[in-house]
């Protein structure tokens, strides 16, 4: 309850100095001040009425746009005042608004401000002290100024208590607001990785899977009236190429899809090597592979990782190095590397300019092992494409 009270009351702070002046500017009309200086019968003199209600409205009215305008409203009551103490007139009840302008100034305003102004109410009020006549001269006068000092420096620290919890309290904000920036945008950082992750593994899945299909196809029409045995061998590797890529994608979709309950299969691998090589085979390209070195224990990461950049070069040297190419790949296991080597004898090989999907999801992927790939033509023809990973980045711990 008291919660929503404070956050009523920040909400509405014009009310709350309305309500603070009101009380304060009735009780100054209640209480008419007198002259200090003695008439000539002994007795003070009273001001006339109109000083009175226009020095009350002149020094109450003003603490409406406190918060507002701090500095003009404390310089506007401490002017009046200081009128009030050279027109020689006593305390007043409307005093009241010096120091509770000066506690405006240390809770909204900055030290310096605040520490003026401290100043100037410590001035004001030991010169309503020694105005004052005193019996025991100056001891008397001393100790009527110390309680009042107390009070004023007391009323500044508790402006300034609230200026620093105030500050504290923002910079608290702040920074829960500046945390919540940075959370969404790691969130959006993180979504689009993902999206990228998953448009390289799409890509990856369709284009290999797509360019067999096409190669068997056309072989298929090719040799369909001559060699119906190899013709239905090649509709049976489509057959058999479709449904391996739909498998995946349902795979892959599957995970993505919220609350789903696809069969997980593993991801592939080294291991799975030879059998990409056996399926761009039976697809019409000769391609030899060459394992060398001892193999370490790698992750599944870095073991996807060489499966798609194998499976990647192999579909670009189907799609453009011509009929009659041939491929190479090597696997060469190192101490502190390991290199993935691809290359064809085609006499279409793609330019080495590395703007291709394929290519960029490569160097994407490698670059997650703190690897490096290079892909170009070779000399004679043909295409080469060079990818070394970092052992250590994808060593099983």
């Amino acid at each position: 309850m008291f919660t929503r009270l404070f956050a009523w009351l920040r909400q509405h702070q014009r009310l709350v100095d309305l309500a603070l002046m009101l009380p304060l500017g009735a009780m100054s009309l209640v209480t008419r001040p007198r002259y200090v200086e003695m008439t000539s019968t002994g007795s003070p003199r009273m001001i006339p009425l109109w000083v009175h209600v226009a020095l009350a409205v002149a020094m109450c009215l003003p603490l409406i746009w406190r918060r507002r305008w701090p500095q003009a409203v404390f310089a506007f009551i401490a002017l009046v005042a200081l009128a009030q103490w050279l027109a020689g007139i006593n305390n007043a009840v409307c005093d009241l608004t010096v120091p509770v302008a000066m506690y405006t100034i240390a809770a909204e305003c900055a030290f310096r401000w605040a520490l003026a102004a401290g100043l100037a109410a410590e001035l004001g009020i030991t010169m309503v002290v020694y105005q004052q006549p005193q019996q025991g001269a100056a001891a008397a006068q001393w100790k009527s100024l110390i309680p009042f000092s107390i009070m004023i420096w007391g009323i500044w620290l508790g402006g300034l208590y609230i200026s620093t919890r105030r500050k504290y309290t923002l910079s608290l904000e702040e920074r829960a607001q500046r945390l919540e920036r940075e959370r969404d945008a790691e969130v959006q950082i993180a979504a689009a990785e993902e999206r990228a992750r998953i448009a390289r593994e799409m890509h990856d899945v369709i284009a290999h899977s797509v360019s067999v299909m096409v190669v068997q196809a056309d072989g298929a029409a090719y040799t369909v009236d001559a060699d119906s045995q190899r013709a239905k061998r090649a509709m049976e590797a489509i057959g058999t190429t479709g449904r391996q890529a739909l498998a995946e994608m349902r795979r892959m979709l599957g995970v993505l899809r919220e609350g789903g309950d696809a069969t997980l299969a593993p991801q592939p691998g080294v291991e799975q090597l030879t059998e990409l090589v056996e399926q761009i085979r039976s697809a019409g390209l000769p391609v030899d592979l060459t394992v060398q070195g001892v193999p370490a224990e790698l992750t599944a990461g870095l073991q996807l990782t060489i499966y798609r950049i194998v499976q990647e070069a192999l579909t670009n040297v189907r799609k453009h190095a011509g009929p009659e190419a041939t491929a190479r790949v090597g696997l060469y296991h190192g101490d502190h590397a390991i290199e993935v080597r691809i290359r064809d004898d085609g006499r279409g090989a793609i330019p080495g300019d590395g703007r291709g999907h394929g290519l960029v999801g490569m160097r994407e992927r490698v670059a997650v092992y703190g690897g490096s790939v290079r892909a170009e033509p070779v000399a004679g023809g043909g295409f080469e494409v060079v990818a070394r990973l970092s052992v250590k980045e994808g060593v099983k711990a």
